[in-house]
């Protein structure tokens, strides 16, 4: 075999032919090829022919082998068909049809984006613009995306949202779809309400299988999966559950010892006192004596951890509507603001004893998507972003 065969076969598909190799210098190789193919079929009619009709020598660019770039300048024909009496261009493998580079080349430079933290040394190992480099990139996990997410809603997942933009003096929030069993992203939308929610994954196959929805306390999210997943549970998320008077807790505590971060009574208010040791049990009542009011939240606060104790669905619905009932002799708005959200999501709740499901996994992809974002110095294009986020 010779070495210009051995070289082909490295290169170049198997329906390709090198004709002749040329080395402009130490840094560039321009490769003449043409395919060996007889016949081609017609992409309008899909019939075989072997009249040519002309032909013409195309330069597409190639990934580079041993940091020389490389050119194909490949003989194209173009054959004429009798069924259609319109020639057509043959297809050749690896080359998308009207595209000057590689798909081998597009894939050079999508892994190489992944693994460079700056355009310019992309560029410089692919000696090609900051453009191409875009939709090269761009293009490809367009690939991988449909790819990896070419399957229908699983049995269970999990819904959040993140901050994505500020357009026009407005937050815009991207809602993400975990796959809950593979810890996979499944999909990413723009927006959070129902209508647009469902425009966006309406392409998706297979909603009827959703049996369980993991979420958190979001009106507009519980309406499109009530409107959405016809078959689903929705089940709260147990950690936006027990973290609704962290709120009032803060604030409360700031009336009394001034905005102090540092202060350590902070960080013992918003533990479970099950976490802590005694004499800081001990410190927390003592020091709550003479607070009424945020004594009172505090012990509701508590009150919400021993719930999430309680074994078993029964148990838990009657210590939930136990706590429910106390919360009706309250005074304080913020307690009566906590009993009408328990008594709303109540079922959402209580689903958590049955299955044992926490939103931590959509969390976890939420930091996966900030991330991306800080990375990216913020994105516009909420496409791009998207795959991304599908690919990380």
């Amino acid at each position: 075999m010779s070495s210009i065969d051995r070289l082909a076969r490295f290169i170049t598909h198997s329906e390709l032919k090198i004709l002749d190799w040329v080395q402009a210098g130490t840094a560039h190789n321009i490769a003449r090829c043409e395919k060996t193919s007889s016949h081609e079929v017609c992409t309008r009619c899909a019939q075989k022919s072997s009249a040519i009709y002309d032909h013409r020598w195309v330069r597409i660019k190639d990934a580079p082998i041993r940091g020389s770039s490389v050119v194909l300048v490949i003989r194209k024909r173009r054959f004429y068909c009798k069924t259609c009496r319109k020639p057509f261009t043959e297809p050749v493998p690896g080359i998308l049809p009207r595209k000057r580079t590689t798909q081998r080349l597009q894939r050079a430079v999508t892994n190489a984006c992944q693994k460079y933290s700056s355009l310019k040394d992309v560029r410089k190992d692919f000696r090609c613009s900051n453009s191409y480099i875009y939709k090269a990139f761009y293009s490809q996990l367009k690939i991988e995306t449909k790819r990896k997410i070419n399957y229908p809603w699983p049995k269970t997942i999990g819904i959040d949202e993140h901050f994505f933009t500020r357009k026009n003096g407005h937050r815009e929030f991207m809602t993400i779809f975990v796959h809950y069993k593979n810890k996979r992203p499944r999909e990413l939308v723009l927006g959070r309400s129902s209508g647009v929610l469902q425009a966006g994954i309406q392409s998706i196959e297979g909603r009827e299988n959703v049996r369980n929805v993991v979420m958190d306390l979001s009106r507009s999210y519980k309406t499109f999966v009530k409107e959405y997943f016809c078959n689903a549970e929705i089940v709260a998320d147990k950690f936006h559950v027990l973290r609704l008077l962290n709120g009032p807790i803060n604030r409360l505590r700031k009336h009394y010892t001034g905005d102090e971060r540092k202060n350590p009574i902070r960080r013992l208010l918003l533990c479970s006192s099950k976490n802590l040791e005694y004499f800081k049990r001990k410190a927390i009542w003592d020091w709550l004596e003479d607070k009424n009011d945020l004594k009172e939240i505090y012990y509701y606060k508590e009150a919400l951890f021993r719930l999430y104790r309680t074994r078993g669905y029964n148990k838990a619905r009657r210590a939930l509507i136990k706590l429910t009932d106390q919360m009706a002799y309250s005074n304080l708005k913020e307690i009566r603001s906590l009993r009408n959200t328990l008594r709303t999501w109540s079922t959402e709740i209580l689903n958590y004893f049955k299955t044992g499901l926490t939103n931590a996994r959509t969390e976890g992809f939420n930091n996966v998507a900030k991330t991306i974002q800080k990375r990216g110095y913020g994105f516009k294009n909420p496409e791009n972003y998207r795959l991304r986020v599908l690919n990380a």
